[in-house]
């Protein structure tokens, strides 16, 4: 995926989601978004480039972490539970999409059930 598409892949993917919302918290360029307050996507750019954080599974971080150059421990983030996404590399739009949802729904998992915007364990198999 190239440079420019990397943060509007995601952004739109995340604002597909329900319940998703966006906001600066940590300054403006510093794009995050959540889910019930927590957070599943952080957008910034490092050394000029942009990259997208977002929670993974630790044995699929570990998986897609040796798969794709790409994709590197989650910076400035819990290395074993977060990935950073570099542009440039194997991850295409899908997979890009992918991950954005998938580290929603793991954010939803940890939502006491009665505020989940959505069940886990269904959402998108329909």
């Amino acid at each position: 995926m190239d440079a420019t598409r990397l943060h509007d892949c995601a952004r739109e993917r995340a604002a597909e989601l329900p319940a998703s919302t966006a906001g600066f918290p940590f300054g403006p360029d510093h794009e995050v978004h959540k889910v019930c307050g927590k957070v599943f996507l952080l957008m910034t750019e490092l050394a000029g480039e942009p990259v997208a954080t977002l929670k993974a599974d630790p044995e699929d971080s570990e998986f897609l972490r040796g798969a794709h150059p790409d994709i590197t421990p989650g910076y400035h983030m819990n290395k074993r539970h977060w990935i950073t996404v570099r542009p440039g590399g194997q991850v295409d739009e899908q997979l890009l999409r992918d991950l954005v949802t998938e580290s929603y729904l793991l954010v939803v998992e940890k939502v006491p059930r009665a505020q989940r915007p959505v069940d886990p364990a269904s959402f998108g198999r329909d």
